[in-house]
């Protein structure tokens, strides 16, 4: 999960796995794979910063990066 922060100034978790698209138009709106739409305070790179932290904390950058070395050999 990763937390930010709606226009209003609640703070919001939600599943990082489950984001499809994030447009800044100029706030930035995070749309996820069931359609709902959030609008946050977060710069774009911002999310994206916090969703590469969630996959590392995760395992999932590992997880990858070991699948993608075993391919190449």
């Amino acid at each position: 999960m990763i937390t930010v922060t709606r226009i209003n100034g609640r703070k919001v978790s939600i599943n990082a796995l489950l984001i499809e698209t994030i447009e800044e138009i100029p706030e930035t709106i995070i749309t996820l794979t069931n359609g709902k739409k959030i609008l946050v305070l977060e710069k774009v790179k911002d999310v994206i910063v916090l969703i590469k932290n969630y996959l590392h904390d995760i395992g999932i950058m590992n997880a990858t990066i070991k699948f993608q070395n075993a391919e190449g050999s």
